[in-house]
């Protein structure tokens, strides 16, 4: 394969392995970008793919670590414990990872009850409600700097949000659309708001430690794969629908 040229240099694939093995963080609480099969327990998505490949170009093993929601992924990452990670890009993480640009735009939408009197997200900043998120989500961090007057509750993690929605009798649920968009079709009574209240954008990451060659490096890849038609082309694979690829940096 052609895109695994030129070889990286040695001091920067022991830079990304220092075990011997590039340990991926997998989050799985997002389901655009990886999944697990319900039967077999394998991995797959954009995530997947991304990490398998670079591997590759690393010429070392991969070794996939699945968390179940992001907040633990960062946290992984963060303390060295994995070596990549996929994120949401974050003030708040920049100060121990470093990211690429974004290979994956996403939309934060918010979903209420169908009698709900709230038309718009300019309604939902208000002392009388309470909005759920997944703890540790790029719209935790986001809503936690944007409302004012709401009140967040977070649940355990992105695919429990609707759960403690509706168990708390919530007056607003925050996430990834396609996300609320599954809830909603197995919960009867909930209606998805008109427009994306953000755009969360989705990229590789590194612990800030590795220096400043490993996240070139990593930022090249993602470059690479974008333009490529790589990120493009495991979208279509996998079936997602709602994310675009982000353009070139």
């Amino acid at each position: 394969m052609t895109d695994l040229h030129p070889r990286v240099d040695e001091a920067v694939v022991r830079r990304f392995s220092p075990t011997g093995t590039l340990r991926a963080a997998i989050n799985v609480g997002n389901p655009i970008l990886a999944n697990r099969d319900a039967i077999t327990g394998e991995l797959y998505g954009v995530s997947i793919d991304l990490a398998t490949r670079f591997a590759q170009m690393l010429r070392v093993d991969i070794d996939l670590r699945v968390f179940e929601s992001a907040g633990e992924a960062v946290a992984a990452v963060t303390a060295n414990e994995a070596d990549i990670g996929f994120f949401a890009i974050d003030p708040l993480r920049g100060a121990g990872i470093s990211f690429t640009s974004p290979y994956v735009l996403i939309e934060g939408f918010y979903l209420v009850r169908k009698d709900s009197s709230i038309s718009e997200n300019a309604d939902v900043d208000q002392p009388h409600n309470r909005v759920a998120v997944g703890r540790g989500s790029a719209y935790d961090l986001f809503l936690s700097r944007e409302l004012k007057h709401a009140r967040i509750v977070r649940a355990p993690t992105s695919p429990a949000v609707v759960q403690t929605f509706v168990e708390q009798n919530l007056e607003v649920a925050a996430g990834v659309r396609q996300q609320l968009e599954a809830d909603a079709r197995v919960t009867p009574g909930l209606r998805i708001l008109n427009a994306r209240f953000m755009v969360i954008q989705q990229a590789m990451g590194t612990p800030k430690g590795r220096g400043e060659a490993a996240a070139a490096t990593l930022h090249a890849f993602v470059d690479a794969m974008k333009s490529s038609g790589f990120v493009a082309n495991a979208l279509a694979r996998h079936g997602v629908v709602g994310a675009s690829v982000a353009p070139a940096s």
